[in-house]
């Protein structure tokens, strides 16, 4: 029984390990062709969008009964007719897409700024006002430099999360690995 299980999760921090190491490659992928990667990441938001506006028109006809199905209708509409939008005009798409996230990096580091300023008399405050004045200059930078950076920052956003993603699991990977194998 003992050895079952330990084969078991030494299969399972195997298969995690060649996940990790996959998923870094394909980030490094995606900040290698950062173009490819922004217009893939753009039609999956498309995707994604139309998906849930036929989910939404799903539920809206499941719930017709309960009130408020012309805003359900509409909402399923809004979802579907921008993940169109998206996926037929996707340079839009990755144009507004990027200055959507950087006034969103705006907003969040304004926030935290006052956030961290609400805390000041806690310790440690300064860690999230640093937070709040790096997310502000990103979010500036986007701006800034919008739309020349619309072709590229998604997909290098994106590849730099998948990368760090791989990294973590097969870290956590190697780690689980050195548990199974104490020396």
């Amino acid at each position: 029984m003992t050895s079952d299980v330990s084969r078991d999760i030494k299969k399972d921090v195997n298969g995690s390990l060649i996940s990790g190491v996959i998923l870094s490659i394909l980030g490094v992928i995606a900040i290698a062709a950062p173009s490819l990667s922004t217009l893939f990441a753009e039609t999956w938001i498309a995707v994604i969008l139309i998906f849930a506006g036929f989910t939404k028109l799903v539920y809206a006809t499941q719930t017709r009964h309960e009130g408020g199905f012309i805003w359900k209708l509409l909402l399923s509409g809004l979802y579907i007719a921008t993940g169109i939008m998206l996926f037929v005009y996707p340079s839009t798409g990755i144009l507004t897409l990027t200055l959507l996230l950087g006034s969103f990096l705006l907003a969040e580091g304004t926030f935290e700024l006052i956030l961290a300023f609400k805390l000041r008399p806690q310790e440690n405050w300064t860690w999230i006002l640093g937070d709040g004045i790096i997310t502000l200059v990103l979010g500036a930078m986007i701006w800034f430099q919008w739309p020349f950076n619309a072709t590229w920052l998604l997909g290098t956003l994106v590849g730099v999360s998948i990368i760090f993603t791989g990294v973590s699991r097969v870290m956590l990977s190697l780690n689980g690995r050195s548990s199974l194998n104490p020396t």
